[in-house]
């Protein structure tokens, strides 16, 4: 029989996205094939602990939070371990063949756990230290969108400390904002305002999440988002629109309301605008130097006009996600979805092994 891999399945995390994190690992290590992996599951609680696979199992079996396992046991990896997993308290750490970070925002999504993996010298699925730091700051990931030709809306950048007027803001902009913070997902710390006093708090309640706050001019346009797959050779899937119910796709929309918002896979918008869709995707995906996997969202304007909203470079994997449905519809199932993900992050880091890292 041939030996299963290990796969290290790396959840929950620091972020105000911790509880969708905890529901993407579970309908990912339920689509994992029994007969070709074997799951290694690691929760990282609200502290950044890693959770011993024992400890992380239950959340996958249903424990509502990480506070409900009461457990001192840990796991960390080590520099050039190539998997093997320190243990500290309890049972042997073990080894993990692959691993895959469902890790939303930030501490997961930004780079930062993509640098240990690679420190560490193992495969990992999705993007790797540049391309998810580049896409996890919307401020940076517009500059480069910009400089690569790929239409984006209008923007400023407040940093803590500086002092941010509506009126020249929206002088510039227009008098209806979407204030942001600048690295966050799952639109955490978002609002749409149109008034002064709706802007200051605002930009309050965006400061609560990061240093560096986004501050955009409101495009009017329909929710579309595309998929993307491959390493060298990126595919793009079908496009999907997200129909929302609410004044914007708000956190309360997309996971609080079971009736905030719909997909419509495929989108009904005209074959030459979701083929427009298809290659920026595509073309935004190379930008920023991603690879494995990403779902890219747009605009859609009344005009035609497309505008880059954002990369998300470990989109959600819930039951309810359109990265899962969109590659579902375009002939490519979840469980094959999972293996595919798998076999390019196991091909990246066969290719960059064979990098010459000096002169000798």
């Amino acid at each position: 029989m041939t030996k299963r891999l290990r796969v290290g399945l790396l959840f929950g995390g620091r972020s105000a996205e911790h509880e969708i994190s905890i529901i993407s690992a579970r309908n990912v290590a339920a689509a994992l094939d029994p007969q070709k992996y074997e799951v290694v599951p690691i929760a990282i609680d609200r502290t950044g602990k890693w959770l011993s696979p024992r400890a992380s199992a239950t959340l996958l079996q249903g424990a509502s939070s990480i506070k409900d396992i009461p457990s001192s046991e840990s796991v960390s990896l080590a520099p050039d371990s190539k998997g093997e997993l320190t243990s500290h308290g309890g049972e042997s750490g073990g080894s993990v063949d692959v691993v895959f970070p469902i890790l939303h925002g930030p501490f997961g999504e930004d780079g930062t756990v993509q640098g240990l993996l690679k420190l560490a010298n193992i495969p990992f699925v999705g993007c790797g230290v540049l391309a998810s730091a580049l896409a996890m700051d919307k401020d940076a990931a517009k500059r480069v969108f910009r400089d690569a030709n790929i239409p984006v809306a209008r923007f400023v950048i407040v940093r803590r400390g500086d002092k941010a007027a509506y009126k020249k803001i929206a002088a510039e902009l227009g008098e209806v904002l979407f204030v942001k913070p600048a690295n966050l997902g799952s639109s955490v710390g978002i609002a749409k305002v149109r008034d002064e006093n709706e802007f200051d708090a605002a930009l309050l309640e965006a400061l609560r999440y990061d240093n560096k706050v986004l501050i955009e001019e409101y495009i009017k346009g329909r929710e579309i988002e595309c998929a993307v797959l491959g390493n060298e050779d990126p595919k793009a899937s079908v496009v999907g629109e997200i129909v929302v119910k609410h004044d914007f796709y708000s956190y309360e929309a997309k996971y609080l309301d079971e009736n905030g918002a719909s997909l419509e896979i495929p989108a009904d918008i005209p074959k030459e605008s979701a083929e427009e869709v298809r290659a920026l995707a595509v073309k935004a995906f190379r930008a920023l130097e991603c690879e494995g996997m990403a779902r890219v969202d747009f605009f859609l304007t009344e005009e035609g006009a497309l505008y880059i909203n954002e990369i998300n470079t470990i989109p959600g994997f819930t039951n309810i996600s359109m990265y899962p449905k969109l590659w579902e519809a375009t002939g490519v199932p979840y469980t094959e979805l999972i293996d595919k993900l798998i076999e390019l992050a196991i091909e990246r880091h066969e290719r960059d092994a064979n990098l010459k890292t000096g002169r000798a």
